[in-house]
């Protein structure tokens, strides 16, 4: 006899799917990937010239490629502000969502339930059920809208 597959694996599998989507999605049009694009160009462009400097011991060079670091930081800063806004814009909902997932598998004694089940595992809790389930669409969907670290540029 198979063991049954419980409602709560589907349920947090689809929750995951449709954050992980919403987010994906909003990430695609929030963020300004041309921008990143030609901001990460430059930063390997300085990293590159600033490495060659080091290497060869050229005081002018080494100068001039440190000269332009600020520069370099400012644009990082951008970059990091540009990929961090979807996230200012989900943290509370997100927090929120959280603690509503988690008060509903909780048993009388208030101990996280199973949610999922693993053969040679055991059960898995809605914490990890749900970040398995969001890095695996979290993958897919960067690959599929072009977001993410890893994405296509």
């Amino acid at each position: 006899m198979e063991p049954q597959i419980p409602n709560s694996t589907i349920f947090v599998l689809l929750l995951a799917l449709l954050l992980t989507f919403v987010t994906s999605l909003a990430n695609r049009l929030l963020t300004n990937r041309e921008q990143l694009a030609s901001w990460k160009k430059q930063i390997s462009e300085w990293q590159e010239e600033f490495n060659k400097a080091r290497k060869s011991g050229d005081k002018k060079l080494l100068e001039k490629a440190t000269r332009k670091q600020k520069q370099v930081m400012q644009i990082q800063s951008k970059m990091f502000m540009q990929q961090f806004k979807v996230t200012l814009i989900f943290i509370v909902p997100f927090f929120l969502f959280w603690m509503w997932l988690n008060g509903l598998y909780v048993d009388a004694e208030g101990m996280q339930v199973a949610v999922a089940f693993f053969p040679g595992f055991g059960g898995i809790p809605v914490f990890y059920w749900y970040l398995l389930c969001s890095f695996a669409f979290g993958t897919v969907f960067s690959h599929l809208l072009g977001v993410g670290m890893g994405a296509p540029e």
